[in-house]
């Protein structure tokens, strides 16, 4: 019996044979999937000669190389995002992490536990700034549409 089925498993969309079209479309459905079809739209429509290249290596590489792994669940992968974030005050997508992570499944409870343990091995001033800015997406996530 071969070991490739669980071979490929392991490794995601990011198979031996997988096409860079398969990658690109894989990352990009999970792409949708985390962080919604209007972000991605949005991000689409942004694209310049200059970005186009950046967005489809994201696309590719953190899309479709390691979201679509099945190693660990898409709540621990946006936990771990999130701690990341914080370590590297990268606040826009640390907002923008936190409606994906909300989107996969997290709790504003667990986020909130997430931020008290970022405040430990992150330091409490990057924490600060990591409630105020959930706060502000969580209210603007409450105001009706």
């Amino acid at each position: 019996m071969s070991d490739q089925p669980q071979d490929a498993a392991r490794q995601g969309a990011v198979q031996p044979d997988a096409t860079a079209r398969e990658i690109h479309d894989a990352g990009m459905a999970v792409r949708r999937e985390v962080l919604g079809d209007a972000h991605v739209d949005r991000a689409n429509a942004a694209k310049t000669d200059f970005t186009e290249d950046f967005q489809d290596m994201i696309t590719r590489i953190a899309w479709g190389g390691i979201w679509t792994r099945p190693g660990l669940s898409r709540q621990m992968r946006s936990a771990v995002t999130l701690t990341a974030m914080v370590a590297h005050g990268h606040w826009e997508e640390f907002a923008m992490h936190v409606r994906a992570a909300l989107r996969n499944g997290l709790t504003r409870e667990e986020i909130k536990e997430i931020l008290l343990q970022t405040a430990i091995y992150c330091g409490v001033p990057s924490a600060n700034t990591a409630f105020k800015t959930a706060q502000q997406v969580f209210a603007e996530m409450d105001q009706p549409s």
